[in-house]
């Protein structure tokens, strides 16, 4: 009796990954200097060639091979052991979420937002006074 196996789409772990990072297309497509009509396209695709799953997996924060050997089961299970533990006391859970630290400057973060949409706002006012002067 023969298994069935999975597919390798590698689009669809990138997508997966990328939602998991509470990332949108177009912060991705933004980070690539893409469109996000090419993000969609790639995680649409079987294969993506090595230089840029490269790039993508630096984006994402993981290597080019977590992303090729990624599982939804292995994540589940990970935070399943993690934070789901049922002895009587917590001290693996408090263990676990006293160690965790994100694996990004949340100020940064903050920071470049704040830019990023004050760099929207004035675009959007010099195309407002165009429209007036004319």
């Amino acid at each position: 009796m023969e298994t069935a196996t999975k597919p390798n789409h590698i689009g669809r772990k990138i997508s997966r990954i990328r939602e998991l990072r509470g990332m949108k297309q177009e912060a991705l497509a933004d980070a690539l200097g893409i469109s996000q009509q090419a993000v969609s396209k790639i995680e649409q695709s079987p294969e993506v060639d090595d230089d840029k799953l490269e790039e993508i997996a630096k984006v994402l924060g993981v290597t080019k091979e977590g992303i090729e050997k990624f599982s939804e089961e292995a994540v589940f299970n990970i935070i399943n052991n993690t934070y789901n533990n049922t002895s009587s006391d917590n001290s693996t859970l408090i263990a676990s979420s006293v160690n965790y630290q994100p694996n990004f400057n949340t100020t940064e973060k903050l920071v470049e937002l704040y830019e990023r949409l004050l760099k929207a706002e004035k675009d959007k006012n010099e195309y407002l006074e165009k429209l007036l002067n004319k």
